[in-house]
């Protein structure tokens, strides 16, 4: 039988290129994307169609930022299918995000720029709100949305025949210093998305901890700095244009700057290629391009705390409990 992989956030960037990377990796896969707008959703649809015209290929909306919304595409994934071979837990947002120009200026005198650069360490930050739900939304969307997903769908997931895996798309900006567990939806600082991609590496290895002897496998990836309309927002547009040279010349000296949402879907795609029991559930798998565009992938070592992850995990399910009793209508 085919396999069946579900990829959220798939109508752009490193979640396009992934699904089309994915029909040329294989095209007997049955393929379901997931989008927040159907009309986004069928016109990736058609573009994958086009050039895989015997692919299968679905699709699901979904807001990962609004707990109705996920709660409502888990149950209609539930209908329609009988297991999940992969989720590719890969949307993401990163709102009204800043640059620090005097924190880059230090960085270059301090000898900590290219560093900086890689990392976006001391660099970034981002302006966060609360979603419909009471929930900060970069948290919610980046992190819990994906969570009660995997939730939901855990009979999807677990006691197949097969293993089934989990493959959350991480950032290198994932650093312990932006997360407290004190305030573990990053409501009182200004690095929500770093928070949450922190969060992330926590969960992915507290869930391989769960669940792996029920044939449920999690992986976190780094696709490096790509240009995709996230990145395209942090700076003005002629911004852009005079700094892509330097980028291009960067990449030489910076293996993580993959550039291109293609290269950025690599450590993506190769997960896809490994049997899950020889993975490390304590590395980050990192896409990479040498200056000259050979794509590669790096495993890394998480600075994460299993102590940690255990009592991220155990807030998550507290806030599950919470949250969701609002929504008993949506619940089998």
């Amino acid at each position: 039988m085919e396999r069946v992989v579900l990829v959220t956030g798939a109508s752009g960037g490193v979640g396009l290129a992934l699904c089309q990377r994915l029909l040329d990796e294989d095209g007997r896969i049955h393929l379901c994307i997931a989008c927040r707008n159907t009309q986004k959703s069928e016109a990736t649809r058609d573009l994958l169609l086009a050039a895989h015209p015997a692919a299968q290929v679905s699709t699901v909306e979904v807001d990962l930022g609004n707990l109705a919304s996920v709660l409502r595409v888990a149950q209609e994934l539930r209908c329609r299918f009988q297991r999940l071979d992969f989720v590719y837990l890969n949307a993401g947002i990163m709102p009204n995000p800043h640059v620090n120009f005097k924190a880059l200026w230090h960085g270059f005198l301090t000898g900590k720029l290219l560093h900086m650069l890689t990392t976006a360490e001391g660099v970034m930050t981002q302006t966060d709100r609360l979603n419909g739900d009471g929930l900060q939304e970069v948290f919610a969307t980046n992190l819990f949305g994906h969570f009660i997903l995997v939730r939901q769908l855990e009979c999807l997931l677990c006691g197949n025949e097969k293993p089934s895996r989990l493959i959350w798309t991480s950032s290198s900006n994932a650093r312990e210093s932006a997360f407290s567990l004190s305030d573990y939806q990053h409501a009182k600082g200004q690095e929500s998305y770093s928070s949450s991609k922190y969060a992330t590496d926590l969960t992915s290895v507290v869930l391989n901890r769960k669940f792996n002897n029920q044939g449920l496998y999690s992986s976190v990836v780094c696709p490096g700095l790509v240009m995709s309309n996230m990145t395209y927002g942090i700076l003005p547009v002629f911004l852009w244009v005079l700094l892509m040279p330097v980028m291009w010349l960067i990449r030489f000296f910076a293996k993580t700057y993959t550039l291109t949402p293609y290269n950025g879907a690599e450590a993506h795609v190769w997960l896809f290629k490994q049997k899950p029991e020889s993975l490390d559930a304590l590395v980050k798998y990192h896409s990479c391009a040498s200056g000259l565009g050979k794509c590669y992938v790096e495993p890394r070592k998480m600075d994460v705390d299993e102590e940690t992850a255990e009592k991220l995990y155990q807030k998550l399910l507290d806030l599950e409990k919470e949250t969701l009793e609002k929504y008993s209508d949506l619940l089998d």
